[in-house]
């Protein structure tokens, strides 16, 4: 379809300008004549700025988990939920992976940038929403509670997102600061999600009457 073209060549142009000059200094112009197209089409075809980063970003990192972690959730389906490590390491292994190249270090580097701004963002791919991931954590730890499997993620995500994304990084800095090793990142995270401290309640005051 015309349509699911130019979506992709507005995508590419995207790509390319935003690895060559970084998010800020790209406009909505420049996207639209790196495409080839007329002024109104990233407007068209998807609204703002943020919005294209939205849709590249689905588009490019959804692939990296979508099978392995299918296989997990059907795993957790038939009975077999993964243990939070084996969770974690399929998290974090294709974020380690994407980020020894400019070009992936780029797009963790925008996944930083709109995420950690809070703003609401039209991702509706499988994979970037909480539930799924609530889903099997709560499988593989059926004692916590649905508000503290959400902290946990939440700060899991803020943390990953920081390390990969280097969110407040110039482009042309991305990588420059040596991360730690993937098993140790996956070691950390692991115990933060899988953490056991406050989860029993706490010993009965003595009784002193």
């Amino acid at each position: 379809m015309a349509t699911d073209a130019t979506r992709a060549a507005l995508l590419d142009a995207a790509e390319r300008l935003f690895l060559a000059q970084g998010y800020e200094r790209v406009s909505v112009r420049a996207v639209n004549a790196g495409a080839g197209m007329n002024p109104a089409a990233v407007h068209y075809h998807f609204g703002t700025k943020e919005d294209l980063v939205a849709a590249l970003l689905q588009s490019r990192l959804g692939p990296l988990w979508a099978e392995p972690l299918a296989q997990v959730e059907r795993r957790a389906a038939d009975g077999h939920p993964p243990d939070v490590r084996e969770l974690v390491d399929v998290l974090v292994r294709p974020l380690d992976l994407l980020t020894a190249s400019p070009r992936g270090r780029m797009l963790m580097h925008l996944l930083a940038r709109v995420v950690l701004r809070r703003r609401e963002l039209p991702f509706d791919a499988h994979w970037f929403g909480y539930a799924p991931w609530s889903a099997l954590l709560s499988a593989a730890r059926p004692e916590l509670s649905r508000a503290e499997i959400g902290h946990r993620w939440r700060m899991t995500f803020d943390l990953l997102l920081q390390l990969y994304g280097e969110p407040l990084a110039a482009t042309a800095e991305l990588g420059s600061v040596p991360r730690p090793p993937l098993d140790a990142v996956v070691s950390f995270v692991s115990a933060g999600l899988d953490g056991r401290d406050g989860l029993q309640a706490p010993p009965a005051s003595p009784n002193t009457s």
